[in-house]
């Protein structure tokens, strides 16, 4: 089966409103969206483009909180505008007929942070069984987020096992895990059993994922061999006019 692609529009179409980019997405010829921070559009206007496009958007993110941080939900003390921000975002979500929520941990380390980090996946899992919601957690590379919590894909899976929540599930960001862990195929392998949404960018430099030193075509037919059927998400940064960035999605298929 071809593999199937997702716009992330936190960095595609990045300078249109969030209705108008998931139009552009449509025009070209993406499967689904998925976005970081839609707060600032109307849920009823997303809702619209949605439904004009006949697409669906896959995720958002939880808020980061105040200008610096990059998440709340592993800062111990923090656990009220945690939750808060999961409430939030799960009600947004319901409102656009998405179906996950990515919970941003934060910069923080150590045991409470940990403990923070699993009661406020506790608390967003059992919140999601209401609208039938997946919740996301995300490992990111220590280069883009210094001190973020979250760093591997077998911490992950190791929060994702102990808390025990059906839909509880991981984010494997190409991108980040091959800087942080590597050797991508076999943790596909190891890791598609728990996630719940992919991610790819070329490495190192985040951009489009026809160059650098992952390669994609390889990656995208594993992928597929794995059984995996859901739209992939192009996360990366375009240089310049993103409608001339999608060449990589007739050549790496």
């Amino acid at each position: 089966m071809m593999p199937r692609f997702s716009a992330n529009l936190g960095f595609l179409w990045a300078e249109l409103s969030l209705p108008d980019a998931i139009r552009a997405a449509a025009r070209a010829g993406f499967d689904a969206v998925e976005c970081h921070w839609p707060y600032d559009s109307e849920p009823a206007q997303v809702r619209q483009a949605l439904n004009e496009t006949g697409l669906t958007m896959l995720g958002l993110n939880t808020r980061r909180g105040h200008p610096g941080e990059n998440g709340l939900s592993a800062l111990p003390g923090r656990e009220a505008e945690a939750r808060a921000e999961i409430d939030r975002a799960l009600d947004y979500a319901a409102g656009i007929g998405c179906p996950a929520v990515h919970v941003m941990a934060g910069f923080a380390e150590g045991p409470d942070a940990d403990a923070a980090f699993r009661a406020n996946l506790d608390y967003a899992a059992a919140q999601a069984r209401s609208t039938g919601a997946t919740i996301l957690i995300e490992p990111l590379n220590r280069y883009d987020a210094p001190g973020y919590f979250l760093g591997h894909a077998r911490q992950a899976a190791g929060i994702i096992e102990a808390l025990g929540h059906d839909n509880l599930r991981l984010m494997f960001d190409c991108y980040h895990l091959q800087i942080m862990d590597g050797d991508l195929t076999r943790l596909l392998q190891a890791m598609l059993p728990i996630t719940g949404h992919i991610q790819f960018a070329s490495v190192p430099d985040r951009g489009p994922p026809d160059h650098g030193e992952v390669d994609y075509r390889h990656v995208f037919a594993a992928i597929d061999d794995l059984g995996w059927s859901r739209p992939l998400g192009a996360e990366y940064r375009p240089v310049g006019r993103t409608e001339d960035s999608l060449a990589w999605m007739t050549s790496l298929v």
